[in-house]
């Protein structure tokens, strides 16, 4: 007990405040020395770990607690085609519900620090109480690796949806939902009936907001804030079977398009449209 004590005195003079320690604990007496034993410690030959006010604490309570909001915790719901995980991960309490989509085509990619950043936006931004936030991190990972539209059976997901206008074809795939990453996108958004969905894709020569479904006004709103001009999928081209036509035509769930311009680099596309992306996801 003896020896211990004098090594704790030891780490104390020399270890907290170098070879010429504050006088007060040089001339620190063996009763004082005691006195510090009673502070719960772990002490073996050479080394005394001890707890004291002279110690720094680790981080707690509420700053612990946004860090590890902060932090994407993957859950894997599916695989692809190709056996790759389909990942998503969820946020905030609140009742207002949001699906993120980080993207269904593979060779539109410009919005992947958008959806890497968004978290810790949301969390930053106090959203958690209202919104309960769900991100699918990739569709289509398949598409992703092979940077190609399609998935692994070169089938664009974006027309698997079961739509009224669905076309069986070798590019759309036979029937609705023949494919596994179509079909977990559809069954994630029938269990979360989500008030809205955001999408992240790219386009060749131009970038937008478009919708579908009872989302004119949340788009318009996205356009002021991020300078992207809202247009009506209606307006654009045919896209049969698409989960824009299944989620916002059909089941009457909000649902924006963001098409940012095809080569934009990833992390200006996510400075242009933050401000925009957390205004709808939290209030709409």
């Amino acid at each position: 007990m003896i020896l211990v004590g004098m090594g704790c005195d030891w780490m104390l003079d020399r270890g907290v405040n170098g070879d010429d320690g504050p006088a007060i604990l040089r001339t620190m007496s063996f009763r004082g020395t005691l006195r510090w034993l009673s502070i719960p410690f772990v002490c073996w030959v050479g080394s005394c770990v001890t707890f004291h006010p002279l110690q720094p604490r680790q981080t707690t309570g509420k700053a612990a607690e946004v860090a590890a909001l902060r932090e994407p915790a993957w859950q894997i719901l599916g695989s692809s085609v190709a056996g790759r995980p389909l990942r998503v991960a969820h946020y905030g309490t609140g009742a207002r519900r949001v699906l993120w989509v980080g993207g269904i085509h593979g060779n539109e990619r410009e919005g992947g620090v958008a959806t890497a950043m968004l978290a810790a936006a949301f969390v930053d931004a106090g959203g958690e109480r209202a919104v309960t936030l769900t991100i699918l991190e990739d569709a289509n990972p398949d598409g992703t690796a092979a940077q190609v539209r399609g998935n692994a059976n070169g089938i664009d997901l974006n027309r698997n949806f079961p739509t009224k206008n669905f076309k069986a074809s070798r590019l759309f795939g036979q029937s609705p939902l023949s494919q596994p990453e179509a079909k977990l996108l559809h069954d994630l958004i029938a269990a979360q009936k989500p008030h809205l969905i955001v999408v992240a894709h790219s386009c060749g020569g131009d970038h937008f907001i478009n919708f579908d479904g009872p989302a004119q006004g949340v788009a318009e709103r996205f356009a002021r804030l991020s300078g992207y001009r809202a247009r009506a999928s209606e307006d654009l081209w045919p896209t049969p079977g698409s989960l824009g036509t299944w989620a916002g035509v059909e089941r009457g769930i909000p649902i924006l398009t963001l098409e940012y311009l095809r080569g934009r680099e990833p992390n200006i596309a996510w400075a242009e449209t933050k401000n925009a992306i957390l205004a709808v996801v939290l209030d709409g």
